[in-house]
């Protein structure tokens, strides 16, 4: 039999287009929130706020993370290459979407921002960036620790982050 993975809500305020349809379906209130952010204490996963998002801003995310997939090398560097020029493209969509008295055009092209800034995600998770428990992270904080960017950089933050890790 499998087991059920435990999952918890979270909004994305940058999709979030306000229709608030989340809060009509969430069966706890977990979605009524002064700050917008799903209240991880009353959300059970059940996923109705996500079904019911017309933006797709709430998705379901699990509270434990399985280990990332090993990835040589090679695979890595074009996963991150990858990523610089999402990055590049979705600059640049920004651009014209913010030059352009087109509505139509300018609505586009800040649909395609969004589009690549998520595929861009994607790629910096697969390539074993951005999560929180991968070795990648925990050696860039493990960097930070032993050769502080600046003499002022907050390094009880970055303690507390490692150990919340």
């Amino acid at each position: 039999m499998e087991q059920k993975i435990k999952k918890l809500a979270v909004r994305n305020l940058r999709l979030c287009t306000k229709d608030c349809l989340c809060l009509f379906v969430c069966p706890t209130g977990a979605t009524d929130t002064e700050n917008s952010v799903i209240d991880p204490e009353k959300c059970v996963g059940c996923g109705a706020c996500a079904d019911a998002c017309p933006g797709g801003a709430i998705y379901l995310v699990p509270l434990e993370y399985p280990p990332r997939q090993p990835k040589d090398r090679e695979t890595v560097n074009a996963l991150n290459a990858l990523s610089v020029k999402k990055t590049e493209l979705e600059t640049l969509a920004r651009q014209v979407a913010g030059e352009t008295d087109r509505e139509g055009l300018r609505r586009l092209m800040l649909a395609c921002a969004a589009s690549l800034r998520l595929t861009g995600a994607d790629l910096m998770r697969e390539s074993g960036y951005m999560l929180p428990q991968s070795r990648e992270a925990k050696d860039f904080l493990q960097g930070i620790l032993m050769e502080p960017p600046s003499g002022d950089f907050p390094l009880a933050e970055v303690w507390q982050l490692m150990e919340s890790l």
